[in-house]
């Protein structure tokens, strides 16, 4: 493992225990973000005049960095600009995400609900853009959300477990006690149901 620093994309915020990932002799950098567990996952471009690639996911290096869950489907999502969706979450058979944007940009946002977590009520907010190709891992037990920074994006996401709509759960994207800075550059763009979100202090957690 090689260690290094880099800063949160979404506010310059420097944050330790980074390590890259060298499987396959592909090199993926990881750094710790504030809240527990949350990773922010830089793959290494291999780029030319023809253009680049990366590896988005290898098994291998994953475990090499700490995740070992298991993904069961993968999401996509096309939204436009100042698109909030969230903050999603199932209360029983909770999904670990592994979230990307192949175009646009994001403001990917992810709150702590296990509550005994050392970051239990904290929020997570990072830019992932198909230009810095940063993905985010969030283990299970967060609530997950993002609000679209470029005219439109199309995010990305693995799930360690299957969609149960019977289990779904949305927590209030604008809850006055968390006090989420969505980066707002107009009126946001939620859905009736993001808009009958719970507040926090009324959301069922994680024990």
């Amino acid at each position: 493992m090689v260690t290094e620093r880099i800063c949160c994309n979404c506010c310059a915020k420097e944050y330790s225990d980074v390590a890259a990932g060298q499987a396959s002799g592909i090199v993926m950098k990881v750094t710790r973000a504030s809240l527990n567990g949350v990773l922010i996952l830089e793959p290494r471009i291999l780029g030319d005049e023809r253009g680049y690639f990366l590896e988005s996911y290898n098994q291998r290096t994953m475990a090499e960095v700490g995740i070992h869950e298991h993904f069961v489907q993968d999401n996509h999502s096309f939204s436009a600009h100042n698109v909030v969706r969230g903050l999603h979450y199932q209360i029983q058979r909770p999904q670990g995400k592994l979230v990307r944007v192949v175009a646009g940009e994001v403001l990917d946002v992810a709150v702590d609900l296990r509550r005994n977590s050392p970051t239990f009520g904290r929020w997570e907010a990072v830019r992932l853009s198909g230009q810095n190709n940063r993905m985010l891992w969030m283990p299970a037990g967060l609530a997950h959300g993002f609000r679209v920074v470029s005219n439109d994006a199309h995010v990305l996401y693995k799930a360690t477990d299957f969609y149960f709509p019977e289990f779904d759960r949305t927590l209030a994207w604008n809850d006055p006690d968390l006090k989420i800075d969505w980066q707002l550059d107009g009126e946001a763009i939620v859905s009736g149901k993001d808009n009958l979100g719970i507040p926090f202090r009324q959301a069922e957690v994680y024990e």
